[in-house]
């Protein structure tokens, strides 16, 4: 915990930057508001009731969905620090409701190439965890994520502290401390009376800093040329698990991600990008509930691999495959059976604030006999406001 009050100190001691371009500069700038409304709807088709879209964005129903519709705020609050907020408002069963996705503050001054962020936010686990709906380049979430880190994503209450280095390439290093608990935080004290395994999940107090959920991450970044941008990221991260009174849980993944575009584009086009992204989990099962159950290991681990072919303007061509498996006696299982799925798609951009896209998705599930289920979806989604950047 040095480390948390060396930076509290830094930012108490930090002076406002003056030079052009500073933080003063750019708070007289955005004093006023971002404010944007994302809304994702969608029409499925699948070929049997029981789909197997796990994904709490994930198109679900047979016939017309609400995938998301996401309000963001945000704004320099002052020459240290800025803030956002992200609310999802959603349907349930025709019952509406309103969630808190995130919100944060970020600091803008710290020395030393540091950040600090703190509030409610999106672990940044790998490339796909952090990333809102509206990036997302396929309808739905990806299967190893779904099991992994659950329907909503790994996110909760916490700081994280990145630091870039001073090195010629880019490198930079990330780690938090967030709270281990809620149905956010699916692989650790996650909802009681949930079941992982076979074994039940019970209610554990948090008692000391073992309690608490830790994430570390490296990620670097270079051009091979100026037609070509590689980032390369490995993931680690620990915290309790609800299945006993000292039981843990390991996650550690690795992530690539590689785009072309020619020196000359028009709006971006034409390009091409591939992405993958691999996890491996060790979950260590207890007996909080004392109903005699053995302890147990299970580790479950998976993968996806995706491309894009932006071949024409406004048009992008991508295709996915995925596959996901776990150690234990798990053929019944649907969140840790073995596993894949092939998903080709089409999207037409109409601009920045529009597109239409089309997707396939064959899936093949051994608690299903690995019989092929078939899905396909229509996705449309608008942007009424501030335009966002998309993270590195």
């Amino acid at each position: 915990m040095h480390y948390v009050l060396i930076v509290l100190l830094l930012i108490f001691f930090s002076k406002p930057a003056t030079a052009q371009g500073g933080p003063v500069s750019q708070a007289k700038n955005l004093f006023n508001p971002e404010i944007s409304l994302n809304g994702i709807f969608s029409a499925a088709y699948h070929s049997k009731p029981e789909n197997l879209q796990f994904g709490a964005h994930d198109p679900t129903d047979r016939g017309f969905n609400l995938q998301n519709l996401e309000l963001s705020l945000g704004s320099t609050v002052d020459p240290y620090f800025r803030a956002e907020a992200h609310l999802i408002f959603g349907l349930e069963d025709g019952e509406s409701f309103i969630e808190v996705e995130e919100a944060f503050i970020t600091t803008l001054d710290l020395p030393h190439q540091l950040q600090l962020i703190g509030g409610q936010f999106f672990t940044r686990f790998g490339r796909f965890n952090p990333q809102h709906p509206h990036i997302w380049n396929f309808v739905d979430q990806q299967i190893i994520n779904n099991r992994i880190f659950g329907g909503d994503a790994l996110r909760n209450l916490g700081v994280q502290l990145s630091w870039l280095s001073p090195l010629p390439f880019y490198l930079e290093l990330i780690g938090s401390v967030q709270n281990a608990k809620g149905e956010t935080a699916t692989s650790f004290l996650w909802a009681d009376g949930e079941m992982v395994g076979g074994h039940p999940i019970g209610e554990r107090t948090v008692n000391g800093l073992d309690d608490y959920l830790y994430m570390g991450r490296i990620k670097t970044a270079w051009t091979p040329s100026d037609t070509q941008e590689m980032i390369i990221g490995t993931s680690g991260l620990y915290g309790p698990n609800g299945s006993g009174t000292n039981t843990d849980t390991i996650i550690l993944g690795m992530d690539f991600y590689h785009k072309w575009k020619p020196v000359m584009s028009q709006r971006g086009f034409p390009f091409t990008s591939v992405q993958a992204e691999a996890m491996w989990r060790r979950y260590e099962a207890g007996d909080i509930t004392g109903l005699g159950l053995s302890e147990e290991i299970f580790r479950d681990y998976g993968f996806y691999g995706q491309g894009l072919w932006g071949f024409m303007e406004r048009l992008v061509a991508g295709a996915r495959v995925e596959y996901s498996n776990g150690n234990a006696d798990n053929a019944s299982d649907p969140l840790r059976d073995r596993r894949w799925r092939v998903s080709p798609s089409l999207t037409r951009y109409f601009s920045e604030f529009s597109k239409l896209r089309l997707q396939y998705n064959a899936d093949f599930a051994e608690h299903l006999n690995d019989k092929a289920l078939h899905a396909v979806f229509l996705q449309f989604e608008f942007l009424i406001g501030k335009h966002g950047a998309h993270s590195f």
